[in-house]
């Protein structure tokens, strides 16, 4: 029943995006391809999908951008977090379609050159990771945590850093990563 009504909820961005009028009672397949334009690390991305594709889906399928990670495409892993107007946004739960008009950073889309992000820097420093899955969704949550104001205590961090599960449980060195990345960040 929950499928359906995603379902039902999501034809009329399909329509609009279609370029139908809002009012317009006519339907269209779902799976016919949308033309969209998503702007992802400061460019400009036409794509022409299907309606119902996800951000996750859109940069890793379409756009070869594969630092953001599928784990459990049920928004419960942190994986797939990229930055979405500067806020965290699990990617396998946000359709694409409804991401025109923001801009999207994701992990390809941090580091200048050579000169690695200071988040991403920490993480290094800090020994923040293990397998190395869960790490893009980490930097970038832990990169919004600071832009938030949250990362002011040790128990501030872990709390606002919650939602980014890591298998190998190397939350004591995000939490340094976080830490020591905080006052560069905050600065500017």
């Amino acid at each position: 029943m929950a499928s359906a009504a995603g379902t039902a909820a999501a034809i009329p961005l399909i329509a609009r995006a279609a370029g139908a009028p809002a009012s317009s009672p006519t339907r269209r397949d779902a799976s016919l391809p949308v033309d969209l334009t998503l702007r992802v690390n400061g460019e400009d991305r036409a794509l022409s999908i299907d309606g119902r594709t996800t951000v996750l889906d859109a940069l890793r399928e379409h756009l070869g951008l594969t630092g953001s990670k599928k784990g459990c495409d049920h928004g419960q892993c942190g994986a797939c977090t990229v930055l979405v107007d500067g806020r965290r946004v699990v990617s396998c739960l946000t359709l694409a379609i409804a991401a025109q008009g923001t801009d999207i950073t994701t992990i390809e889309g941090l580091s200048k050159g050579d000169t690695l992000h200071p988040m991403q820097q920490a993480f290094i420093e800090q020994d923040a990771f293990q397998c190395g899955y869960c790490t893009p969704g980490q930097i970038m949550s832990a990169i919004a945590c600071v832009n938030e104001g949250h990362a002011k205590s040790d128990d501030d961090i872990r709390e606002y850093m919650s939602g980014n599960i890591c298998r190998c449980a190397a939350y004591p060195n995000i939490v340094a990563a976080v830490k020591q990345a905080a006052p560069e960040i905050q600065k500017g």
